[in-house]
């Protein structure tokens, strides 16, 4: 993550919060199984990662220069480090702790919220950096292309409504996404939108298609899925409590998967500028919404991951050595895997 992507009070907030480290030539600054404990900003020298293989021997994955950050998904979620990183000279760096950095996005500052949004944007372009590796190679989800979702908005003229065929305020508290939320915190977010309810089998948003709302499921399941070629693949089945459709929101970008009622739904539409105005406010409810915006797509990622594991070892299997170190530098680039 280059720290060009923050603005100048951000990056005073977190070089204050930082401690100065040096390393000499050769050092490590973390190592491959170690558990996760910050982010590293290269202030001087450069910095290479590699990953032991099997059998022996290593692989560099990435590279570090001033002004690169590497370890920014250990100040949102706790993890272990998925490559080792040494010094390639002697190096200068600041390093920012996971609860340092947590009690600063408490504070709601400003700057300190930003950062939060950064992190964000990295996390949602190495999701989609790792989705595009992944469409290069056949996968077991993968099944001849079905039914094209329709070319208009296939929500036009569904009723929304407060009210839905069961009381879906009473258990907001217990849904994942809420993990974190304090009771007016979930009347904000869940007051921004209006519940729609699909039958099995009803498309919600197509790929391609202009970001007008995100959903969260409250009951039953929507499968997310891509068309590659004449090919269509599962991305994901999004169950209760799994907030949908927010990075194109975001990002004001067209859909990148297309989403389906896997199982009759009941869903939380939350339009575009409702979603954003607590997205990019200051309130309580705007912590505990970037909280659980960096957990989904943390939870992609490792998703995506598995994949990866996946089809590694299936290149491993066949012999299909450059495709196995270009998918090796995919996996372990990211020098954080979640715990377990």
């Amino acid at each position: 993550m280059p720290a060009d992507g923050l603005d100048r009070e951000a990056v005073r907030k977190l070089v204050a919060l930082a401690r100065e480290v040096s390393f000499i030539k050769g050092a490590a600054l973390v190592r491959q199984g170690e558990a996760s404990r910050g982010a590293f900003l290269i202030r001087s020298g450069c910095a290479e990662a590699r990953v032991a293989l099997p059998g022996g021997g290593s692989l560099a994955v990435a590279r570090f220069r001033e002004g690169d950050m590497f370890g920014e998904m250990a100040l949102v979620e706790r993890g272990v480090c998925s490559a080792s990183v040494h010094a390639d000279s002697n190096v200068d760096a600041w390093f920012v702790g996971r609860d340092d950095f947590r009690a600063l996005v408490a504070s709601r500052e400003i700057a300190a919220l930003e950062i939060q949004r950064a992190i964000t944007r990295t996390l949602a372009d190495r999701l989609r950096m790792l989705n595009d590796r992944l469409k290069r190679y056949p996968a077991a989800e993968d099944r001849p292309a079905g039914e094209a979702p329709p070319a208009q908005d296939p929500l036009a003229g569904v009723a929304r409504s407060r009210r839905a065929s069961f009381d879906w305020r009473a258990f907001l508290s217990v849904l994942p996404f809420f993990e974190g939320f304090d009771a007016d915190a979930t009347d904000e977010f869940a007051a921004a939108g209006e519940v729609i309810e699909l039958p099995r089998g009803a498309w919600v948003f197509a790929a391609g298609a202009k970001a007008q709302a995100c959903y969260l499921v409250l009951r039953g399941a929507l499968e997310l899925s891509t068309r590659i070629g004449d090919r269509q693949r599962r991305v994901a089945i999004a169950g209760p409590g799994e907030l949908v459709g927010f990075m194109a929101v975001i990002n004001d970008a067209a859909r990148a998967n297309s989403a389906r009622v896997r199982e009759a739904a009941c869903l939380l539409e939350i339009p575009s500028a409702a979603f954003l105005e607590i997205y990019n406010g200051a309130s309580g409810a705007t912590v505990s919404l970037h909280h659980a915006v960096h957990r989904s797509l943390l939870r992609s990622i490792t998703r995506t991951n598995n994949q990866l594991s996946r089809l590694l070892a299936h290149t491993r299997l066949e012999g299909a050595g450059a495709h196995a170190s270009e998918l090796q530098a995919a996996l372990h680039g990211q020098i954080w895997r979640a715990e377990g």
